[in-house]
């Protein structure tokens, strides 16, 4: 099993069915064999999403594999993990939240150059499907332009 240095997880589905207003990095609370499954690029948070319980933002339905070396210790896979926020973060994201469609969620999970497991989190609006459709064609655009640049 291969520890890795830094670590990059991403979020590609969020890109493409928000729109994305607002970023905050924020830490996270885990437990060892949490981490250790963390720097080993074993989590994703593709279904993940984050959510106000007493005050407190956590981050729900973000997949961490179990430690194949932990014993009874083991963590859940999925558990809600509580963000580090400042105080005014909080609220400036909760005030955010109140307006109609807005949500937040995780874009990237990465450990930062401290040693740090960090998750960059959005406040983010739902794309309408003729939004999703632009995407796709300036996405096909530029597939396209970087071929006929490559062969020339």
């Amino acid at each position: 099993m291969k520890i890795e240095k830094t670590v990059n997880i991403f979020n590609k589905r969020a890109r493409y069915e928000y729109e994305i207003l607002d970023q905050l990095e924020a830490g996270l609370v885990l437990t060892g064999t949490e981490i250790k499954s963390l720097r080993s690029s074993r989590a994703s948070i593709t279904e993940a999403f984050c959510q106000f319980i007493d005050g407190e933002l956590y981050i729900i339905n973000m997949m961490i594999d179990e430690y194949k070396l932990g014993t009874f210790y083991n963590h859940k896979t999925k558990r809600e993990r509580k963000l580090l926020l400042h105080k005014r973060e909080l609220q400036k994201f909760e005030k955010k939240l109140k307006d109609a469609g807005n949500t937040i969620v995780p874009l990237k999970l990465y450990i930062n150059e401290k040693g740090k497991a960090k998750v960059l989190i959005a406040l983010a609006r739902g794309k309408k499907l003729y939004d999703k459709r632009e995407s796709i064609k300036e996405r096909e655009n530029k597939r396209n332009l970087d071929r006929v640049l490559k062969k020339s």
